[in-house]
């Protein structure tokens, strides 16, 4: 039997055309698909995650070279009069409007379930997504006059990531990184690259790096890696959600041994360490309501402190200080790292 007359068939020529990328031959699959049998799991559960994204992409009219709905003439740059997309707006608003709908599409499939069930329509969607926002961000890099815009560089780093050209990702987050060098979520999605390409160590001491710099600025779900989503489903099933998780990942990501790639503090940054500690120190001191944040944030600084006097060959007696100073903030986490 023709594949496109089976169900199974028009599925995987949806996704493929997914990866085109070209919606209207998608869903046009997915509706034939639907005919064969209206109540197929599959095809309902990617017939609501492709309607989600194009109800909110649907300021154009549906395109016959892309499938999506781009005007030919996306145009680049980042004033208003520089060309536009979405309801005339420029590029770099167009392509970061569309990524920053990736927060409100995790709720979204939260709510409808099945995500780790049909993985081959979640990829197939994502890749959609992000070679789409891609299309814009290109237009923008054009003769080379914004090569040097560390947001740019990012997002198209992360587009790349996202459809999988992983090389292509890191040549534009290795660039951003060296504008942003004090920035969790670049060095994270620099990170997370590293991570997919098996460079483990250098994603081992970047993610460290990150959830010391900004734990908070981390989008857990933008990342892709093995190595960071089971660090963070361990956290998790310790009964860790929320802000709270990305406060705690730094420590037992230490504790765990996956952010076991360190290096020798500068004495400048040493002595930003101590006096972020000492800060600390005072806001738990006075009770702060944010108390549940603080904690691990000051617990993830002792360890950096612990780990700069092990590499200075400092007095056994200032490790030991700043031991018992966890201990009295968590017992277990002293425990566990005693042991």
């Amino acid at each position: 039997m023709d594949a496109e007359k089976t169900v199974e068939g028009l599925i995987q020529k949806a996704y493929a055309s997914l990866k085109i990328p070209d919606a209207e031959g998608a869903r046009f699959a997915l509706n034939e698909a639907l005919k064969l049998d209206f109540e197929h799991p599959e095809v309902v559960y990617a017939l609501q995650c492709l309607s989600w994204w194009l109800e909110r992409l649907k300021g154009s009219s549906f395109s016959g070279n892309q499938g999506f709905g781009f005007s030919e003439n996306q145009g680049s740059g980042f004033s208003g009069n520089q060309g536009s997309g979405f309801n005339g707006a420029p590029a770099y608003e167009n392509g970061g409007y569309i990524l920053s709908q990736w927060k409100s599409y995790y709720s979204f499939l939260e709510r409808i379930g099945g995500q780790a069930v049909y993985d081959s329509c979640r990829y197939a969607v994502k890749h959609f997504v992000f070679s789409t926002a891609l299309g814009f961000f290109e237009d923008l890099l054009g003769g080379g006059e914004n090569q040097h815009d560390p947001l740019l560089l990012l997002q198209v780093g992360r587009c790349y990531k996202g459809v999988g050209n992983f090389e292509e990702a890191l040549k534009y987050l290795e660039q951003a990184a060296r504008f942003k060098r004090e920035d969790g979520e670049t060095l994270s999605e620099l990170a997370d690259v590293n991570a997919l390409l098996e460079e483990t160590r250098a994603a081992k001491a970047l993610f460290r790096e990150a959830f010391f710099i900004d734990p908070q600025g981390i989008e857990i779900r933008n990342m892709d890696s093995e190595l960071i989503l089971r660090l963070a489903d361990r956290v998790r099933d310790l009964g860790y959600g929320g802000q709270e998780l990305l406060e705690w990942i730094p420590i037992y990501g230490t504790l765990y041994g996956v952010f076991s790639v360190k290096r020798e503090l500068k004495l400048a940054e040493l002595g930003k360490l101590k006096q972020s500690i000492f800060v600390l120190e005072n806001e738990v001191r006075g009770k702060s309501d944010r108390g549940e944040l603080l904690i691990p944030k000051l617990i993830n600084r002792y360890l950096w402190l612990i780990d700069h006097y092990e590499n200075t060959g400092a007095e056994p007696a200032l490790m030991e200080e700043t031991m018992l100073k966890i201990k009295i903030l968590d017992p277990a986490v002293y425990e566990r790292y005693r042991n």
